[in-house]
């Protein structure tokens, strides 16, 4: 997994959508209210790992996790811990910075996290583990697309980057015309389009979050039951320095 996207939208608030490309016997929970560390959270679970690949917690912060780092990568038998599990721990953290410097990501499998901050204005980073280094980056608040590189070759990104930069050129992007873009874009192309189909590996669901003000609303549909559900979490004063 996955394909997701980012827009801000002015006003420290911002849309992003997550496709999950997994088996499809993977169970997952649609999102719903959990405390973590004495943090409101909401996101949908994982069962197999008890994580999630996406979420948004009080602590004024947005997580999504994709497989992968750089370059596809050869899987160890074990891992210490799952992705989905570190991205509660940032999604309850104090500080993004300081914790993507402190953790240990030692024996996890290569992954990259894009996180959204707005304790004191937006704020985009990018988290890569590549299984030896990290690297951490603030990015330019403007539209961007990433493709799992356990999925997707570099001439598939390139060719799904261009599908989105043709979108963006057509239309004003919002959160509706971003779900077209995540249900639609090279949709006769089971292989790599945005929304997948592989047999053993497909897109099972489409989470979106979008940030209005003092509200969050997190959308949810899963392909495999055809549901749809949505939530609303409203932010507290709150603020982490």
């Amino acid at each position: 997994m996955c394909t997701v996207t980012i827009i801000p939208k002015g006003d420290n608030d911002f849309v992003l959508t997550s496709n999950r490309d997994e088996a499809p016997n993977r169970v997952s929970l649609p999102p719903d209210f959990y405390i973590n560390k004495e943090t409101r959270l909401l996101y949908p679970m994982d069962k197999l790992s008890g994580g999630t690949w996406i979420g948004l917690s009080e602590k004024n912060r947005v997580v999504c996790v994709l497989n992968g780092a750089f370059n596809i990568h050869e899987r160890q038998e074990d891992y210490l811990k799952s992705r989905g599990v570190i991205a509660l721990d940032f999604l309850t953290s104090e500080s993004i910075s300081t914790t993507a410097e402190a953790y240990d990501f030692i024996n996890i499998e290569p992954f990259t996290m894009v996180l959204v901050d707005w304790n004191t204005t937006l704020k985009f980073y990018e988290l890569v583990w590549d299984g030896a280094e990290k690297h951490f980056k603030e990015l330019p608040l403007e539209p961007k697309i990433w493709s799992s590189s356990t999925l997707y070759t570099a001439a598939m990104k390139q060719e799904r980057l261009q599908w989105f930069e043709d979108f963006k050129a057509e239309n004003d992007l919002n959160a509706q015309t971003l779900l077209r873009f995540h249900k639609t874009a090279g949709a006769d192309n089971k292989e790599f389009g945005v929304v997948m189909n592989r047999g053993f590996v497909k897109t099972t669901s489409i989470t979106q979050i979008e940030k209005f003000r003092e509200s969050l609303e997190m959308y949810h549909e899963n392909l495999q039951n055809k549901t749809i559900s949505s939530k609303t979490f409203k932010l507290s004063e709150t603020v982490n320095d």
